[in-house]
């Protein structure tokens, strides 16, 4: 029946609203760090790649059986994320049923959230995600792969992913912070550039979740 709920929602996602969720973990980690982040992004989806989602995000935890109910879920935060066994089983048949989990790394997550993803996936690895992969090739062109929006530790940008079946399931975005760079403009002062750039990404990846 999850299954159902969560192919029904992708198919129907062109014409009926939608309604895309950030998670709230447990752990310590500030999963609430950007909380315009979404908003900011649903509405440049909305308006340039003709998603129809609801204007303002929804919160779920890991254990909830709404999670079934949004074909996307953001994590994101700077510090420490833990999934016990009852979440662990929950995002795992969420994430094999058609969900999408993307993690973002605020700056300070890396350490403890691949511990977690491991958790999820014991028998598949966390690999990089090459450039020529679709989610970087529309509707936005990244032809490098993920951008850079935020310096960090001054390293390259990467994204890894879970495949299941050749699926993506769950894309893990580190050195790059686009969640800062979907922030209001006046978080960070980001120039518009940067902001846009990362906004195009975000848009790649929700059509590649609404499209695939």
């Amino acid at each position: 029946m999850k299954k159902l709920i969560l192919l029904f929602l992708l198919i129907s996602a062109p014409i009926f609203s939608q309604e895309i969720a950030l998670l709230k973990y447990n752990g310590g980690g500030d999963w609430y760090a950007n909380p315009t982040s979404l908003t900011n992004l649903i509405k440049y989806c909305n308006q340039t790649i003709g998603t129809k989602i609801l204007p303002k995000n929804a919160v779920v935890t890991p254990s909830s059986p709404d999670i079934f109910s949004y074909p996307y879920v953001h994590a994101t935060g700077h510090g420490n994320v833990v999934f016990n066994p009852s979440e662990v089983e929950n995002l795992r048949n969420y994430l094999t049923s058609g969900g999408f989990l993307h993690i973002d790394d605020n700056y300070g997550m890396n350490e403890y959230i691949r511990k977690e993803i491991t958790k999820l996936f014991p028998d598949n690895a966390l690999v990089e995600i090459p450039a020529n992969h679709p989610i970087f090739q529309k509707p936005n062109s990244f032809p490098a792969g993920i951008p850079k929006i935020h310096e960090h530790d001054g390293k390259r940008p990467q994204a890894f992913g879970i495949f299941i079946e050749n699926r993506l399931v769950l894309l893990y975005t580190h050195e790059t912070d686009l969640g800062d760079g979907w922030e209001d403009a006046d978080v960070h002062n980001d120039p518009i550039e940067v902001r846009v750039k990362a906004l195009k990404m975000g848009a790649n990846i929700l059509n590649y979740i609404f499209n695939n």
